[in-house]
């Protein structure tokens, strides 16, 4: 029997929110665990941040791919089949554990599944939420994701580090549990009836690629949102290490790292409750709401990281990247939200390409941190004081190159 408790709208939302607990919880473990694994495996810092970054090099790869297949496989389809993908890569990460390559590796295919969720959610989005609810839906998505980083911060360290990589695989499984049980007649997809899209956007006719590459609009949330992946990796990657190793957190103590995806959960919701507020007032376009919510969510973050280097004292320390963190999440309602606003046909393909270029400090991040600290001598200023120059770049170019109509 089909569950009719939620509408139809509300279903696709909890799904895809769903999903990006999962995927957001799985991809925080790593960086939880690898402090006891690094004990017991004796890793150098050099091949901490390879394996770090193994899993954005598998991101890096599938975004693309995500935004052509959408449309010829199914978004549906391949949403089941990644989160299936991710989980198995997951789960079986403990047995890999004593091979660096075959580690690595794993996580690569990670990586690869997990960056075929946010594509082509974004498509669905794009396809079936009204533009006066973008803004919330965007914000409960990303929210979902930093509840899911929440619960692996808090719960993790007080697991063995192979019972966290077994418990929190598990979740996919349950997950397409709960799509079969939503959608029960239907295989991988949706019936006719939840097919049929809530907002037709109006169509674009000999679309090429390059004219994904040529737009400064586009090329503003680019670099937007490279700029705002910068100081989330280094956070994501390092930060248990950076409390362990430099302000002496003990294992308990590591939960602390659920606080700032927590306030990153909060103020991504509230942000686009504030936005949807603003956009109803006709003194505030679309454009002056992107700029304002993108604005907050790359200066403030890289003011308070500049701070929260040169902080000793582990409480202040979590307070300080909290906030940072917090403020980060506006971008949900700001570049993120821009691409169904300038290209809600190709939604999926420009958020593709965009989080292509920003998965590069994924990459990046891992070793440049490693050498970084190395050259320093163990001391992390040079790491968080580049993450605040990269937002604040990322800041301007977006506020003096942005739109808000359709240009796709």
């Amino acid at each position: 029997m089909r569950i009719h408790w939620l509408s139809r709208t509300s279903k696709i939302v909890a799904l895809c929110s769903a999903a990006n607990f999962i995927n957001s919880a799985d991809r925080v473990l790593m960086p939880i665990a690898i402090v006891p694994m690094t004990d017991q495996f004796h890793w150098t810092l050099h091949a901490q941040g390879w394996i770090l970054s193994a899993f954005a090099c598998g991101y890096f790869t599938s975004q693309l791919l995500g935004s052509l297949w959408v449309n010829k496989i199914g978004a549906k389809n391949i949403l089941i089949c990644s989160v299936l993908l991710w989980s198995i890569a997951t789960f079986v990460t403990p047995l890999l554990a004593e091979s660096v390559v075959a580690l690595i590796s794993c996580r690569i295919v990670l990586g690869f599944a997990e960056g075929l969720g946010l594509p082509t959610i974004f498509h669905l989005f794009a396809h079936t939420i009204p533009v006066e609810e973008r803004s919330r839906a965007f914000g409960y998505l990303l929210a979902s994701g930093s509840v899911g980083q929440t619960v692996a911060s808090v719960v993790a360290p007080h697991l063995s580090w192979q019972a966290c990589f077994f418990w929190f695989g598990s979740m996919g499984f349950v997950w397409v549990l709960m799509w079969y049980i939503f959608y029960p007649n239907t295989g991988l997809g949706f019936g006719p009836q939840d097919a049929i899209p809530l907002h037709m956007p109006k169509a674009s006719k000999n679309i090429r690629w390059s004219d994904f590459l040529m737009s400064k609009a586009l090329w503003a949330i680019y670099i937007a949102h490279f700029a705002m992946n910068w100081s989330s990796y280094i956070i994501m990657q390092w930060l248990p290490t950076y409390l362990s190793r430099m302000l002496g957190a003990n294992a308990e103590s590591i939960s602390l790292t659920a606080v700032p995806y927590i306030v990153n959960s909060a103020f991504g919701v509230a942000s686009g409750h504030v936005a949807d507020s603003l956009l109803m007032r006709n003194s505030w376009s679309v454009l002056n709401v992107r700029r304002l919510m993108t604005s907050i969510g790359l200066i403030g973050p890289g003011l308070f990281l500049a701070i929260f280097c040169v902080v000793n004292e582990l409480p202040l320390a979590v307070v300080l990247v909290s906030i940072s963190m917090g403020l980060l999440a506006c971008n949900s309602a700001g570049h993120l939200s821009n691409h169904v606003d300038i290209a809600p046909n190709h939604s999926a393909t420009t958020f593709a390409i965009s989080n292509t270029i920003a998965t590069i400090p994924g990459i990046l991040c891992g070793p440049i941190t490693a050498a970084l600290v190395t050259a320093a001598n163990g001391k992390w200023v040079a790491v968080f004081l580049g993450a605040t120059f990269i937002n604040l770049v990322g800041a301007f170019v977006y506020f003096g190159n942005s739109l808000a109509t359709q240009v796709l």
